[in-house]
């Protein structure tokens, strides 16, 4: 009976390890950057939001997403609740926002955080520097999140 629970200790010893101890620890820091579309747009890839007083349409795929990010930097927001974040993107993301910029005057682009809209602006003009702001709505956490994935500006590698 002993050697029974012993080997049923040993087994379940054997399953467990693995389990544990292949994985990282995973980042919760999704960004993504959605475009205001048409609402005659093929519904399963757009959604709905409210924004500005008025329900808009989106497109479901981001045009830039956390794939896209090289570098960020965060900064105390104007109303003085939270972060606002500048994030650069890679070269081939900073061609992409341009085309796409160039076609989107006058709508919205909105930006969210692990699923959360965070914040939203008009595109007046073509976006061709790599930049993108998120002015407001960005917490303590989730800075901290971010560090552990992306360097700031300046640095090569991640604070976390």
């Amino acid at each position: 009976m002993n050697l029974a629970r012993i080997l049923m200790a040993a087994l379940a010893m054997i399953l467990i390890l693995p389990a544990s101890a292949g994985g990282k620890k995973e980042n919760n820091a999704i960004i993504a950057f959605h475009m205001e579309t048409d609402p005659g747009d093929n519904h399963t890839m757009i959604f709905t939001q409210f924004v500005a007083g008025k329900e808009r349409v989106f497109r479901r795929m981001p045009e830039i997403g956390t794939k896209d990010i090289e570098t960020f930097n965060p900064f105390p927001s104007k109303d003085g609740e939270g972060f606002g974040l500048v994030f650069r993107v890679k070269n081939a993301a900073k061609h992409r926002l341009a085309a796409v910029t160039a076609n989107s005057t006058g709508r919205w682009f909105i930006a969210r955080i692990n699923g959360r809209i965070v914040d939203g602006v008009i595109v007046d003009q073509q976006i061709t520097d790599g930049e993108l702001i998120i002015w407001k709505g960005v917490s303590l956490a989730e800075v901290n999140e971010l560090d552990k994935r992306f360097p700031r500006f300046g640095a090569k590698k991640p604070r976390g």
